[in-house]
């Protein structure tokens, strides 16, 4: 087992903060001194169970804790998530039935299993003790903070300034899953920068409630592929860890020098050592930022595919991009033309070229779409009845075929 020092090390290689670091380091003493591992505790709600790499930022961590040797307690809200998280949120978010919060984490357990041991991770699901709970004493749980308190939250604050609504039942959602670390004793708690106040509302109901304080280690939001706004499956900048491995190597060999080291540090699973060897050597030249950026493109697709699939992603890019041909199976998209002339963003958003037809206007603009080899450039273009081979940015191709 690594010393506690070395372990420390590890844990804070991309964190954005840890509260607080001392405690950990003498939790990890401790913990070394008596031969147990940490209870550490990480908690989704199952909203969306498609995962791309930025949800992995978090899972990464996880798993660092888990070959330390320390209890994962992979927390399922299924409970909270009927409720559904106000963080970030402008208005109040729909609830989910019990039924679709269920469908979403088994789909969840089935992708984030690509990243942890199933052998070595815990899975609850917190409506096991709330189920249980008195209305007493769900209500005792509001009474230990103020509504001063609450709108301290940063979410909270321009909700109620904007004069839109916060119901009681938002206010709860902090307090359930501080009660959460409570109910499992965490010593640790992991979450994102977004969940700063939730994640300190536990270290708080623990303090109160009498038992140890949780640490917790904050990770930062993933910039997507555009190397400027958080990865996000609505703004298309996303590199989902299911999506076909010649997507997900293409979309990784597109980022920026400069967004590849952070994703190395993030995602990547070379040591510390290793990472720092990288950075020396793209600063000093004797590293070309191409062939990183290959080996970190195989080593994701490797991970989530496998390394034979990785390799035929890789020829194909090469291919593509190198002798600038077209990929060997262009996907077909067979289309009842429903008008007489169909504009060019809604075929392209069709035939799942582009997720949007402002996207694929983007895309128009940028001079980033070929039909049939011949660049176009106006978005107010329409397409008669036909046959057509579009290609939008760099790796996408559909052969669009009348019917």
């Amino acid at each position: 087992m690594l010393s506690p020092e070395q372990q420390l090390e590890i844990i804070k290689r991309g964190s954005v903060e840890i509260i607080l670091e001392k405690e950990l380091l003498h939790k990890l003493e401790k913990a070394h001194k008596e031969n147990r591992p940490l209870k550490v505790k990480a908690g989704f709600d199952p909203t969306a169970p498609d995962i791309h790499l930025g949800h992995t930022v978090l899972l990464e961590k996880i798993r660092q804790f888990q070959e330390l040797g320390h209890e994962i307690i992979f927390l399922i809200g299924d409970f909270t998530g009927m409720i559904g998280d106000p963080t970030g949120r402008s208005e109040t978010r729909k609830p989910l039935t019990k039924e679709e919060v269920l469908k979403n984490a088994e789909t969840y357990k089935e992708q984030v299993f690509k990243i942890l041991d199933p052998e070595k991770t815990k899975i609850l699901f917190n409506s096991e003790w709330f189920e249980k709970m008195s209305a007493m004493e769900i209500v005792r749980l509001g009474a230990m903070k103020t509504v001063a308190r609450m709108l301290e939250r940063e979410d909270f604050k321009n909700r109620f300034q904007s004069q839109q609504e916060i119901t009681i039942l938002e206010f709860y959602y902090p307090l359930f899953q501080a009660y959460d670390s409570v109910h499992l004793k965490a010593d640790v708690e992991l979450g994102g920068t977004d969940q700063r106040f939730n994640l300190l509302m536990g270290r708080q109901m623990q303090e109160t409630m009498g038992t140890d304080k949780q640490v917790v280690v904050m990770m930062p939001l993933l910039e997507g592929t555009d190397g400027v706004q958080k990865m996000s499956k609505s703004l298309g900048n996303y590199i989902g860890i299911s999506e076909p491995p010649k997507d997900m190597y293409g979309k990784l060999m597109s980022i920026s020098d400069e967004l590849m080291i952070r994703y190395y540090e993030l995602l990547s699973h070379i040591t510390v050592e290793e990472f720092n060897s990288l950075k020396d050597g793209l600063k000093s030249g004797s590293v070309h930022p191409k062939k990183a950026k290959e080996n970190l493109a195989m080593e994701i697709v490797g991970r989530y595919w496998s390394r034979d699939a990785a390799l035929k992603a890789q020829e194909e890019f090469d291919r593509m991009f190198k002798d600038k041909g077209t990929p060997d199976k262009i996907p077909v998209f067979e289309l009842e033309w429903d008008e007489e002339d169909m504009w060019l963003p809604k075929l392209m958003k069709l035939s799942g070229l582009a997720p949007s037809t402002g996207e694929a206007m983007r895309l128009i603009k940028q001079g980033a779409v070929q039909i049939d080899s011949r660049k176009v450039s106006d978005t107010d273009m329409k397409l008669g009845r036909g046959n057509y081979l579009i290609k939008a940015g760099k790796r996408k191709f559909v052969n669009i075929l009348s019917r």
